[in-house]
């Protein structure tokens, strides 16, 4: 009898343990895959070329008897929740970035998430990270003990000759005996740590975009994954207490940085008022604590509706500066705005000026983010209004935006309407709604009445029961008739709404009770798994007869 739960998610990677028997091992990890399924190396005719036509695959693969089940992007799937899968050949697709996407996003829709992955053959240190990063769990060492035969050293940066051993690069113990077989086998060990690690802090992604590095097939494989944003997406937890560095090319095609940035275009309603103030983005963060932005606040004063323009998020609200990613991410600051970067956020400001039009559009802004207000406005028929004379703290500058803003209406700034839409995908009313207290102990309150508690490490509001009456719907998980007497488990859900992702405040509902808690799972593997927490919950109602 086989087992798989995952314990902690970073994207496709997992934190896990599978059990076969009475083994049980922690995932992801290297090891003798022989030890584990001893059956293994009898079996015949699963060992298919992955790029093998459909008629050969019909005809000659099998997924085998017992574990691990081989599976093939062509052929129909057998493996069942709890198995450990099988890719024959996988080592072949790494040096091939289109088929590698397209055969992983065709086997994750097929087989069940509550699995675990087995890559035989295919991990070195140099390719570790990005199998992990694709969502698989289980190695051996074949590989690594190719490359010693081949008198190849391996380290996570690629393979090099054996000679490199006696330099002192490494001081493994491998090394000090001149071992190489032991120190390749080492190397892979220590790669799978230091990928646990990464796991476990939630930036993985910062780790992956480091390593790709080394090789073009894997920064190609990291460019093709980013463009299947639905793959990566609803694998992606909805907001991380850890900041995210977006330090190269490839980080601005985050499907983090993506779905805030439709999020804002498709989702968020901005507080009313028909003038849109432009301000350049701080190191600091929330922006509202560096000194740059006190002075434009107190310059606006609320007779604008402030956007703070920042790669490579686009665009940030005044209203969600504190909600991940806007308040988490961190960038070089070069001054200097490549041509993909400005198109890239050009595209998102004229979106969201098509969304939200402006009777006025004030671009207190200089260097690489003003271009890219006027590419915007250009693409949007706007007429943009300068007013940064020099830097944008300068005495003359403030003065500039003062005397533009002259005569316009103030009004305040309403966080509360402008979070619960983004993150919620609803309007609310909140009149009579006010946001309570300081720093960790923040709250949404009606007079004496708690509404939303909000999150300090995300920025994320967290409903109350009265706080879910005011959200129709949306964001609701279906149990079966009984109360939770804990946390739910995936088997208990009958329903859940698709647009669900790890981290999202959820409202359960089952005939006998509800709760509030925060979903452990996506929608997919909500409905697709059969065992694992699916939401964390807080507060339990019965409900009356």
């Amino acid at each position: 009898m086989s087992r798989y739960e995952a314990g902690k998610r970073d994207g496709l990677a997992r934190i896990g343990t599978y059990e076969e028997g009475e083994k049980s091992v922690s995932l992801p990890a290297a090891l003798d895959a022989d030890g584990l399924f001893p059956a293994l190396r009898e079996r015949a005719i699963s060992n298919v070329p992955l790029s093998a036509d459909p008629a050969f695959v019909s005809n000659y693969f099998s997924p085998g008897e017992g574990q691990p089940v081989t599976v093939h992007p062509l052929a129909p799937q057998a493996a069942g929740s709890g198995d450990c899968v099988l890719v024959a050949n996988w080592h072949t697709a790494l040096k091939n970035p289109r088929s590698y996407a397209a055969w992983l996003a065709g086997l994750k829709e097929s087989v069940p998430p509550d699995t675990a992955w087995y890559a035989p053959a295919s991990a070195l240190p140099s390719t570790a990270c990005l199998l992990v990063y694709s969502g698989f769990d289980l190695f051996d060492y074949r590989a690594v003990d190719l490359a010693s035969a081949q008198k190849k050293f391996c380290l996570p940066e690629g393979e090099f000759p054996a000679s490199l051993l006696e330099t002192g690069v490494c001081g493994c113990e491998g090394c000090r005996d001149g071992d190489l077989r032991q120190h390749n086998r080492l190397a892979l060990d220590r790669e799978l740590a230091l990928v646990r690690h990464y796991i476990e802090a939630g930036r993985l992604r910062e780790l992956m975009e480091a390593r790709c590095r080394a090789d073009a097939a894997q920064v190609g494989i990291l460019r093709l994954l980013d463009r299947n944003y639905a793959l990566m997406e609803r694998s992606l937890p909805v907001a991380r207490a850890v900041p995210m560095l977006a330090a190269t090319a490839e980080s601005q095609n985050r499907s983090e940085i993506r779905r805030f940035a439709d999020r804002v275009i498709e989702r968020f309603v901005p507080t009313r008022t028909d003038v849109a103030v432009l301000l350049p983005c701080s190191a600091r963060k929330p922006y509202s604590l560096s000194r740059s932005h006190r002075l434009f606040v107190n310059t606006v004063n609320r007779r604008a509706h402030e956007l703070i323009v920042t790669s490579p998020l686009g665009l940030v609200p005044r209203e969600l500066e504190r909600v991940y990613p806007a308040g988490h991410y961190d960038v070089p600051v070069t001054g200097y705005w490549d041509r993909e970067e400005c198109a890239f956020i050009a595209d998102i400001l004229a979106r969201y000026f098509a969304a939200h039009p402006y009777r006025r559009v004030i671009a207190h802004l200089d260097g690489g983010a003003l271009t890219v207000a006027r590419m915007a406005a250009e693409a949007s028929g706007l007429d943009l209004e300068v007013t940064c004379h020099g830097h944008p703290t300068s005495p003359g500058s403030l003065k500039a935006l003062d005397d533009a803003l002259a005569g316009e209406r103030r009004m305040q700034t309403d966080t509360v309407r402008g979070t619960v839409s983004w993150q919620f995908a609803t309007d609310i009313n909140t009149k009579g709604l006010q946001i309570r207290g300081r720093s960790m102990q923040m709250a949404v309150l009606r007079g004496k009445q708690q509404l939303f508690s909000i999150d300090p490490g995300t920025g994320l509001f967290r409903p109350t029961f009265a706080g879910w009456d005011l959200i129709p719907e949306g964001y609701r998980v279906g149990i079966d008739a009984f109360v939770p007497q804990g946390d739910v488990l995936a088997p208990g859900i009958t329903d859940c709404d698709s647009r669900i992702r790890e981290g999202d405040e959820v409202l359960v509902e089952g005939p006998l009770a509800i709760a509030t808690g925060r979903a452990m799972m996506g929608a997919d593997e909500m409905l697709r798994s059969k065992r694992g927490v699916a939401v964390r919950v807080r507060k339990v109602k019965k409900i009356e007869e």
